[in-house]
């Protein structure tokens, strides 16, 4: 049995399920990498959008985001993104926030935190494409 082997604290059945002491490791890891894939198209298009828009009066930014195909992308964006984001934030706490009720506390604000700012967002590119 090699030195790492002989260290591992993880149950059998952790062990089998490929989960490390956070419980959710390899599917959060996953999840992250995947959102990460989604992401860097998504955000090529974007940027791409605002450089076409830079100098464009609201109507004509308005008109372009009304499109349905430029709406979808813009929100899969912000899905993706948030998705990511609250991964993220939650690997960073699960890893250095200590104690247990501080970790268990701040993982349900970094939860709720993103959620808002992911239906912010969401309700600003849905107003802007519906012009309203």
């Amino acid at each position: 049995m090699s030195g790492s082997a002989k260290n591992d604290m993880r149950t059998p059945f952790a062990k089998v399920q490929h989960l490390g002491s956070a419980k959710s490791g390899t599917r959060d890891h996953s999840r992250q990498r995947l959102t990460a894939l989604a992401i860097a198209p998504l955000a090529i298009f974007f940027l791409v959008s605002i450089v076409a828009l830079s100098g464009a009066d609201y109507e004509t930014a308005r008109r372009y985001l009304a499109n349905p195909l430029v709406s979808i992308l813009l929100l899969a964006l912000i899905g993706a993104a948030i998705v990511h984001m609250r991964i993220g934030m939650q690997i960073v706490i699960e890893d250095y926030v200590i104690s247990e009720g501080l970790k268990h506390f701040t993982l349900i604000a970094n939860t709720f935190f993103s959620y808002a700012v992911g239906l912010a967002c969401v309700y600003a590119a849905l107003k802007i494409g519906f012009g309203s």
